[in-house]
This record gives C-alpha cells, structure tokens and sequence, in this order.
C-alpha cells in the first residue's frame, strides 16, 4: 500500500475506523490483514492531513482524542457509502463484485453453506468467497465490526439500527435422551429429572436462551456438564451420561451419536429459535434478498425435509419462513 502523506485516503480511514473499534493498533492491523507498521503510518498520514491528533496512542488500550470521536461518525458514513459505491457498480455488473465475507453459523458446515458457495461461484465467476463460520454472537461482532458483509446466524432480539434481517427458518427445542431411556407412554419429565442434564454452555446466547426457559418453567435440574459442542453433547448422551436441550440442526449435526439416543419434545411448554440472514442496511443493496431467495430452498431440501422425517412430530414447527 503506498502511503500519501498529506492526503485524505479511503485506507487510512478504514485503518482509522478498525483502531477506533478495536482500541488497538496491533488489533486493527491483524483485523484489515496489514502490518503494525503500515497501519501506524496510516495513521499519521490521516492525522497530517486533516491536521489533528485522532488517538491517543501513549495509554492502553488507545483511545480517541476528542477531534477522534468528532471524525469517527464521518468516518463510518464515508465507509458506507463507499461500500454502497461498490455494491452499487457490482450488481449493475456482478462480474464486478470482487470478493463477498460471508458468516454462517456452524449448524450449516456441513450440508448447506456447501451448496450455497457452490451456487453463488457459478453466478459470481470472479468472486472470491471469504467464509467464517462460528457461533452466532461472534458473527454478529464480526459483521458489527466490518469485517463481514453478512452472516447467517440465530437471532439475537432486537436488531441494531444499522441492519437489516431477512428470516430463513424456525426450528424448536427438543430433548435429546439416551436410547430407551424414556419408555413410550412414561412421563418424559418425571424421567428426565432423575437424570443428570448435559447444558449447552451459557457462555454463548443459545445455552443462555435455554437456561432463562428452564428458570422460567421453574425447573431447577442437575447439570454437571456444560459444554459447547454438539459433537461432545451428543457423545454424553449417547454414553447414558445425561439428557440434553438442543434444536433438531444440533442434533442431526451430530450424525454418528443418532443412533444411540432418542429425540422428544420438550416436556414442558416449548421453545424455539429463528434463524436469519443479516447484512448492513443499505450498504450490499439487494445482495441479501438474492442470498435469501437462495438459501430457502436449500433450508427445505437439506434440513427441514430430513429433520421431519426423522422426527415427524416437528410438523410446522420446523419450518422455512
């Protein structure tokens, strides 16, 4: 990157905006994919040529001079509409559009987010996909910070002003329960509470949304076992160790443990989650709708229709909105 000393360029503030954000350099530097240096010199070169001190650079974590605050918000509406120049000149040309960050929660590794590059590679010939994948709160920091263009991702309630949310499918709870464990026609809860419950970990937003639900029916359950994988979840389970609360994707994810444990509803009053795809208001103009037009078939073919049919009772609760 050449630096321009003495003039107002796009990279510095983009620099400028991910220091702002991360209070740090080196976080900055690491975020945009450049050196500490090359980042620093950005920096100065902004500070030159608006001809005022931007951040504090001598505390930890960095933190923004007053003439810093007063330029953030310029300079996040320079990005955006920065951004929604390139959006704008990709979609009159899609052969344009150079490179898409896409977030997807883990639920769709292994059978829709496959597809789906597939299918936008074969539209976007010269379009490099950069693909994270995680759990839902992190993809939305990422997309919050700019570092993703859009994500698919449980929803987290109430949207930030900045977005906009296209839903995709809801899906409830259900118990997940060693084989046989819970005899046909037995009461499922006086069962289950004799059992240790295996918890989906609340350090992320589901095992929260699953512990205010269970505080909500006033259940207080033994849980020695909090974990964030569906794989080491369902391995519990399947073991005899325990039952667990996960979604019908969770359990289906975790394909190898299927056979040694059962899936019922939740024999208390339901619960359940929708799944969204969420980008920046106004920025990928109508990008969004066209990868929601195109994830909802694939939603039915490779999640609902096989979900239901090994769990027929789900009906219309899992579904494609």
């Amino acid at each position: 990157m050449v630096d321009t000393p003495g003039k107002v360029t796009l990279w510095g503030i983009e620099v400028f905006a991910a220091i702002a954000e991360e209070r740090s350099i080196s976080a900055a530097a690491r975020r945009l994919g450049a050196s500490v240096s090359a980042a620093s010199q950005q920096l100065s070169n902004l500070e030159a040529a608006l001809g005022a001190t931007l951040v504090e650079r001598h505390v930890r974590p960095v933190a923004l001079t007053p003439a810093g605050e007063l330029f953030r918000a310029r300079a996040q509406a320079i990005l955006n509409e920065a951004a929604e120049a390139r959006a704008e000149l990709a979609m009159a040309d899609l052969s344009r559009l150079s490179r898409v960050n896409l977030g997807m929660i883990e639920d769709f590794d292994a059978d829709v987010t496959p597809r789906l590059l597939a299918e936008m590679g074969e539209e976007l010939a010269h379009t490099r996909f950069l693909l994270e994948t995680g759990a839902s709160h992190r993809l939305f920091d990422l997309l919050e910070a700019r570092t993703l263009d859009m994500i698919v991702a449980a929803d987290i309630g109430v949207a930030p002003d900045w977005s906009e949310a296209h839903p995709l499918m809801e899906e409830p709870f259900v118990a997940a329960v060693p084989k046989g464990a819970v005899p046909e026609g037995a009461d499922a809860l006086a069962v289950l509470r004799e059992m240790p419950l295996v918890q989906y970990t609340s350090r992320h937003r589901m095992g929260r949304q699953i512990a205010a639900h269970l505080a909500r029916q006033n259940l207080r359950l033994d849980h020695r076992f909090e974990l964030d994988s569906y794989h080491a979840i369902m391995s519990m389970v399947a073991a005899g160790a325990g039952w667990s609360i996960l979604t019908p994707l969770g359990f289906m994810r975790a394909g190898r443990f299927r056979d040694r444990a059962d899936v019922l509803p939740l024999p208390f009053a339901p619960l359940s989650r929708t799944i969204v795809l969420t980008a920046r208001r106004n920025v990928l103009l109508d990008m969004p709708e066209r990868v929601t037009a195109r994830l909802k078939p694939l939603i039915s073919e490779l999640i609902v229709m096989p979900c239901r049919e090994r769990m027929p009772w789900l009906g219309d609760s899992l579904r494609v909105l």
